[in-house]
């Protein structure tokens, strides 16, 4: 347990369980983790509370990926088969989520996903299938809905105007 204000306090414990941590992670409490030394995180991570990660297998986070609230990073499941499910078989998976990704509240990602550099996953979606770089994907599968594009880098929200030029 710690405190908002014990940040180094909690710097210490991620770079003491976690396989890799760049520079400037942060992750809001509570964390869950089946056992975080499978978790590779690059530079300005930042994770909103319940943050779950079955790390059974490798999950690789890209540098200034931004998670939103509860969601869900899965590398372990089960096999179809149901005698296969009665002796207990499990199967894991890496994950890899790329560069600059942000990643909407209550979204799950399965094991052996891939999600491209640059892309934006709509909050509760389903990520089953690989996403590619450059997209904003939603939904229950999680599909492409679009490329991101200029309009992006003029407004930030429908309408409303950045007001300052944004290189690409």
């Amino acid at each position: 347990m710690s405190r908002p204000s014990e940040v180094e306090y909690r710097d210490k414990i991620i770079r003491k369980v976690f396989a890799e941590v760049g520079n400037n992670c942060y992750i809001e409490p509570p964390f869950h983790a089946n056992w975080g030394c499978n978790m590779h995180v690059g530079n300005n991570f930042y994770s909103n509370f319940n943050l779950t990660v079955v790390d059974d297998a490798d999950i690789y986070i890209g540098d200034s990926v931004m998670i939103a609230p509860n969601v869900v990073i899965a590398t372990g499941t089960h096999p179809i088969c149901p005698k296969l499910r009665e002796k207990w078989y499990q199967y894991n998976l890496p994950v890899h989520i790329g560069n600059r990704v942000w990643i909407g509240a209550g979204t799950i990602i399965l094991p052996g996903v891939t999600i491209g550099d640059d892309s934006v996953i709509g909050v509760g979606s389903v990520v089953t299938k690989n996403i590619p770089s450059g997209v904003v994907a939603v939904g229950n599968p999680c599909r492409v809905l679009r490329e991101i594009n200029e309009h992006d880098y003029e407004y930030y929200h429908k309408d409303r105007k950045i007001g300052f030029p944004v290189d690409k």
